[in-house]
């Protein structure tokens, strides 16, 4: 009986306090529908004293940014219209690559220029001859001649889907050194990779998964071509022993290497200027030159 009197007397409490919280809320309420009501009256107010050209200029920026999102969408048609970072990339080496070359025949051309007015205004004989054989130490002369070629391309892609190291499967940039110093101890007098003309400052960097030469990136296959005896420049590829260690991952992973002699082969001069680039260290006032590219093969 204790409890249930416990009980009655908190519903007892209970309604009371829902008798006294009854007003409190409507007034509230009330409250609340006062306040809602003046702010209309105020926003109504504004509307009337806000001048027609505001009210217009709004109504042209909503619709000028609806067209935009119009326009947007029907020129996209349904694809991302900001390029990625990739191709914005790839579009900037590719021009570069273009107006590298041009700057190269310019530059050969001027060059053929100063050669022409270099001989009439030097009559002499002997001085010609000089400037001729220095030309051709520069590789500034096109020569002929038997050749050796040797081809390095990547192994197959099948071979990439067996779960091999991606860098064992690829020509590096160590590997055409390799073929190019193995070719000049065999007595090379002049060799191209990729068609261009090997000089004194030629460097073999290598960017991602092309080589860059004289600013210019190729993809592979990479092919050195080098003019000389054909048996001393055959001997020199045998007895190199980083070749040789390339050899094994030939047959391991199937990278490609090929040589193949020929009878003749046309050797295009050098395009483009022989001028050191150099880096001069912050607060220092003289600077050590480096040579066009870095790891200048040795002759």
């Amino acid at each position: 009986m204790k409890q249930g009197g416990a009980i009655s007397s908190r519903g007892g409490d209970d309604a009371k306090r829902g008798r006294v919280a009854g007003p409190v809320l409507a007034g509230a309420g009330r409250r609340m529908l006062g306040v809602l009501a003046r702010a209309r009256a105020a926003q109504r107010r504004r509307n009337r004293t806000r001048p027609p050209l505001g009210r217009l200029l709004t109504a042209l920026v909503c619709l000028l940014a609806g067209l935009m999102v119009v326009v947007s969408a029907v020129n996209a048609r349904g694809t991302d219209l900001r390029p990625g970072r990739n191709t914005d990339l790839v579009s900037l080496v590719q021009s570069q690559s273009r107006r590298n070359a041009d700057l190269a025949r310019q530059v050969s051309a001027v060059r053929a220029q100063v050669d022409a007015l270099s001989a009439v205004e030097n009559p002499d004989l002997g001085l010609q001859a000089e400037l001729e054989r220095s030309s051709a130490t520069a590789a500034f002369t096109a020569v002929s001649g038997p050749a050796m070629t040797v081809t390095l391309d990547d192994a197959p892609e099948s071979v990439a889907a067996d779960g091999i190291d991606a860098d064992l499967l690829v020509v590096h940039q160590q590997d055409i050194q390799a073929v190019v110093n193995a070719l000049w101890s065999g007595g090379a007098e002049a060799m191209t990779i990729q068609g261009q003309r090997v000089i004194s400052t030629t460097g073999v960097k290598c960017v991602g998964n092309t080589v860059v030469l004289h600013g210019i990136p190729y993809a592979p296959p990479y092919v050195i071509s080098a003019l000389g005896d054909l048996d001393r420049l055959e001997a020199a590829l045998a007895g190199s022993r980083p070749l040789q260690i390339y050899q094994q991952y030939v047959a391991a992973y199937g990278l490609v290497y090929e040589e193949q002699a020929r009878s003749r082969l046309d050797f295009p001069a050098h395009e483009g200027s022989l001028d050191l680039q150099h880096a001069r260290p912050a607060g220092a006032d003289s600077a050590s030159p480096t040579g066009e590219d870095t790891g200048s093969t040795p002759r």
